[in-house]
């Protein structure tokens, strides 16, 4: 009898470690499948004149000389980091401190608190914020919601926010393109009822999903009538004119 238990308990854990190993390569396998940054996302890796870039930490950080205030970014579920340096290249152009945070696994999700400890860093900006694009905006909204009193706003690039920022006292910027395929629309309209009455929306003209960054084409988007470059050059250049109002 004691037999047959310890045969009936090893075929048990057998059978579990053999589906935990299942999933783990499907993870891999998942995970290993992302958007990789394209040769306009290294060149804007680059210092110029104007912009300090550095990577410190994982982060790449895009500073000018003398910031106006700062962000703290997170990337696009399964796209490589790197990919959002032209966009923020361009707006630290425009005098905004920028830091693109390094997710593991490419995945915000799994490390929504990324922004821990970031701000402290850069004593020379008073006011911060935090923003995202896609699943990463999301990300950048929940940790918004806890963090009220260390953030000026967040920025949702083609994203939503699950949690309520009503009464959170947090300027909000939300925008997405015209010709986004990926964004759920319906998902997006019904979450605005977690943010609050005075943010500012912008709709980029012939904008797509995957515009933000700079990885090529995504599967299920919309066909953008704009490149790549001019909606992040339009979305830096409102985000700049955003923040110097408040």
């Amino acid at each position: 009898m004691k037999q047959k238990k310890k045969s009936f308990f090893r075929r048990v854990f057998l059978c579990l470690l053999a589906v935990l190993l299942a999933v783990c390569i499907a993870f891999g396998i998942y995970v290993s499948d992302y958007y990789h940054a394209d040769p306009a996302a290294e060149d804007a890796l680059v210092s110029d004149d104007v912009v300090s870039v550095t990577e410190q930490n994982g982060n790449w950080v895009f500073a000018p000389e003398s910031p106006t205030a700062g962000l703290i970014f997170y990337p696009g579920g399964k796209v490589e980091n790197t990919a959002y340096a032209p966009l923020l290249h361009d707006l630290a152009e425009d005098g905004i401190l920028c830091v693109l945070v390094k997710m593991p696994c490419n995945l915000a999700v799994l490390d929504m608190n990324a922004a821990d400890g970031i701000p402290e860093r850069f004593s020379e900006v008073t006011d911060w914020y935090i923003g995202g694009h896609s699943l990463g905006g999301a990300m950048a909204a929940s940790y918004a919601a806890k963090h009220t009193d260390e953030l000026d706003g967040l920025v949702l690039l083609a994203a939503y926010s699950t949690a309520d920022l009503t009464d959170s006292g947090l300027r909000v910027y939300a925008a997405y393109g015209s010709e986004d395929g990926v964004l759920n629309r319906e998902k997006y309209e019904a979450d605005r009822v977690n943010l609050p009455q005075d943010t500012t929306e912008t709709v980029i003209d012939g904008g797509c999903h995957a515009g933000f960054g700079s990885y090529g084409a995504q599967k299920g988007d919309g066909t953008p009538t704009i490149s790549a470059e001019e909606q992040q050059r339009q979305t830096a250049d409102a985000l700049a004119a955003w923040m110097n109002l408040q």
